[in-house]
């Protein structure tokens, strides 16, 4: 069975510009890894529980901000391994140098018997939509492009 993520992608406008939020991966295999690496705050659920509860609690886990304004669906999205991604959009403003991630814990270096903890997310920053697309993993530049069709709707309104 396919895994099932859900996230939000955090925006907000800069001088008539959309800038997204985006988070970079902790641990030593993301360490020096930047573009393609970089993606919105998810994580994974089963059946039991609503992918907008999820998206909300990703959040909250990885960024160290409760999530209060109104969530937009953008979609499910499938990742190149196979991963669905259910992601909604919010706007939002995040001061990026406060955050606060959640961590996990590995054996490293490799086979050395020794474990130790790192951040599940070591950093985030805010892009405009060309970067974005440059840093994000490849598998989530869709919802980027159905971020940008959204806000455009809007302006037209």
């Amino acid at each position: 069975m396919a895994l099932k993520s859900a996230g939000v992608v955090a925006f907000r406008m800069r001088l008539g510009s959309i800038e997204v939020l985006l988070v970079h991966p902790g641990g030593p295999f993301w360490r020096n890894k930047d573009l393609g690496a970089w993606s919105i705050p998810k994580g994974e659920y089963d059946s039991s529980e609503e992918p907008e509860d999820v998206a909300r609690r990703e959040f909250q886990e990885e960024i160290g901000v409760q999530l209060k304004v109104p969530l937009r669906s953008l979609g499910e999205i499938r990742q190149r391994g196979g991963k669905a991604v259910t992601a909604f959009a919010a706007e939002a403003d995040v001061d990026t140098r406060t955050i606060q991630s959640n961590s996990f814990e590995i054996e490293w270096p490799p086979r050395s018997g020794h474990r130790q903890t790192f951040p599940e997310v070591d950093r985030a920053e805010w892009f405009d939509l060309s970067w974005a697309h440059r840093k994000i993993n490849p598998g989530q530049r869709p919802l980027l492009d159905r971020l940008e069709a959204m806000c455009a709707a809007a302006r037209k309104r």
